[in-house]
């Protein structure tokens, strides 16, 4: 009987389960990855995912601090997987998710966290008066 061959793989990764929905970057010094889920929103929240997406793509022109622009990229896709998932949205972890991103630009709103792109405290001003009204 022959014993089992180890084989070795050189020319990439090699997966031994499921990865859907994964991205994968291999011998890049710098990648930029994109990936569009096509979910579908919870009916009423429409109005909420179409803000939340428009704030995750205009974020990195507000001219974040590297922590500061992930907590919001953070809490923005909490937002979004709550009003996209399976379940209907749960009221308060919806509402706290909208205030933790709503905290995450109040420093820029404010006119307190440095190094923000000119435009960026009324831009970050008018998406926390958006989600307001949207919770």
């Amino acid at each position: 009987m022959n014993d089992p061959q180890q084989e070795h793989h050189y020319d990439g990764p090699v997966f031994q389960g499921a990865v859907s929905g994964s991205q994968f970057a291999w011998n890049n010094e710098t990648v930029t990855q994109n990936q569009q889920l096509n979910s579908t929103v919870a009916p009423g929240h429409e109005a909420l995912a179409t803000l939340v997406t428009e704030l995750l793509r205009q974020l990195p022109a507000a001219g974040l601090g590297d922590q500061e622009r992930a907590d919001a990229e953070s809490a923005a896709q909490e937002v979004l997987a709550e009003i996209t998932g399976p379940e209907s949205p749960e009221p308060g972890r919806l509402r706290r998710s909208v205030t933790m991103l709503k905290g995450a630009l109040a420093p820029v709103a404010t006119g307190l966290a440095a190094g923000t792109a000119f435009g960026a405290q009324e831009w970050a001003q008018s998406a926390i008066r958006g989600l307001t009204g949207l919770v």
